[in-house]
């Protein structure tokens, strides 16, 4: 009879695990814009909530407090913000420049995220570079790029994802919680259908945990790195500066000839276009006179006899 009254309440208690794991999985605010950025990881704001037993994802913070319901706490006036900007910058050498924007990267304690550089024609190059600087030389850094030639177009924008870090924050701390709680049920439970059921709110709540780290690891790197897009493009010359000094001997001499080779190609089009009538006329000339040569010849008319000869 104990075994059974056990057994009821560990299928109670697995029931209202799995309604407030439902609650706890549900996204908070910006929880999609979350999951795009998530699986990039590095090092930003402390996070505060109970560990769960046993190795986790991620630990939590030095300081978090422990314990069912407990909350992550973030410092009083804390601010996360997203920074990115745009930069469009005019260069006499696109290929120097792009390196110089690598060591002004490197020199802040960034890195090069992406990098793009294709040829426009025969002397011009244009690139585009990502670049990722931690927020304290995002100022700097935007200023040193700007100054790298002549700025075409700039934008950056700032947002503020602090409410988005608190509710991460906070729902990590509750899955903790109930993967904890999941793990003291299995300890105590008895039967094989229950920890078989118990097993699978825990790998439920386990794959629910690491979600949200994914996605405190995403913020934490968009939050201590900013993004800079550099677009570099290479000056076109007028062609007044290109110092043309005006045609020369050897452009009028090629000039003279490239118009004689066409004049001669043109003349040579027109006597094609013209041969086959002059053949017809030929034979219709040569016919003509064979004809005009075969035809006889009539005979010349006598002279009259003049008055003098009838008279004598």
């Amino acid at each position: 009879m104990r075994a059974s009254l056990h057994g009821l309440a560990a299928v109670l208690l697995t029931a209202s695990l799995a309604l407030a794991g439902c609650g706890a999985a549900d996204e908070g605010p910006g929880g999609g814009d979350e999951k795009a950025a998530a699986g990039r990881p590095d090092a930003g704001y402390a996070a505060d909530g109970p560990a769960a037993e046993g190795p986790a994802p991620d630990g939590p913070a030095p300081g978090a407090k422990a314990g069912p319901g407990a909350t992550a706490a973030l410092p009083a006036g804390q601010q996360h913000v997203v920074r990115t900007a745009s930069l469009s910058v005019e260069v006499e050498d696109a290929t120097d420049a792009l390196a110089s924007a690598r060591a002004v990267a490197e020199a802040a304690g960034g890195h090069v995220a992406d990098e793009t550089t294709e040829r426009v024609d025969d002397d011009h190059v244009s690139s585009r570079i990502v670049l990722r600087v931690p927020q304290a030389a995002y100022d700097a850094t935007l200023r040193e790029l700007a100054g790298a030639g002549k700025l075409l177009s700039r934008k950056a924008q700032a947002k503020d994802v602090t409410d988005q870090v608190v509710d991460v924050e906070s729902r990590i701390a509750t899955q903790r919680a109930s993967v904890a709680r999941v793990r003291e049920l299995m300890d105590e439970a008895t039967k094989l259908s229950d920890v078989v059921a118990l097993e699978g709110q825990l790998s439920s709540r386990q794959a629910d945990l690491e979600s949200l780290l994914a996605q405190r690891a995403a913020l934490r790197d968009r939050t201590t790195l900013a993004t800079i897009t550099l677009r570099l493009s290479e000056r076109e010359e007028p062609a007044g500066e290109r110092g043309d000094a005006g045609p020369g001997f050897g452009d009028a001499l090629g000039g003279g000839w490239n118009a004689l080779v066409t004049t001669g190609k043109w003349a040579g089009i027109v006597l094609l276009a013209v041969a086959p009538w002059a053949g017809v006329f030929l034979v219709g000339y040569a016919g003509w006179r064979w004809l005009a040569g075969r035809r006889p010849v009539r005979p010349a008319p006598a002279e009259r006899p003049d008055a003098e000869g009838s008279s004598s």
